[in-house]
């Protein structure tokens, strides 16, 4: 069972001696950060960050990557959730049995909301 979420980032090399510099100095990677198991800590991740498919708070989500790769980061993007089905059939289970906490009718209208169109299955 694997998951992950594919974010672009693009981040600055700032030299920390006088005579250097840089061509060029910004420079952009993908990131993946593995998705928590349905259920367990972590696992609501799209729903505290994700909004529409796009992230929601850009500064605090920059500033965030910013520390985990100790680099200047300018900008995050969320790209997509890659997901086994057998992680999306208990992703789908989970948010079903939580959907008062989404304030949604129902899984799809959840999986709409936050992560927008950008879930990718592996078959």
């Amino acid at each position: 069972m694997n998951a992950r979420y594919v974010f672009a980032v693009r981040f600055r090399l700032e030299p920390t001696v006088a005579d250097l510099s840089l061509e060029p100095r910004e420079f952009e990677t993908r990131i993946f950060r593995r998705a928590d198991p349905p259920g367990e800590d972590g696992w609501l991740f799209f729903r505290d960050n994700l909004w529409r498919g796009d992230i929601g708070d850009e500064r605090y989500f920059r500033d965030l990557t910013s520390d985990a790769l100790g680099v200047p980061v300018s900008s995050v993007n969320y790209r997509a959730f890659e997901t086994d089905e057998e992680y999306y059939d208990e992703l789908k289970d989970e948010i079903s049995a939580n959907l008062a906490e989404f304030k949604a009718d129902s899984v799809s209208e959840v999986i709409s909301k936050y992560l927008g169109s950008s879930v990718e299955v592996e078959r």
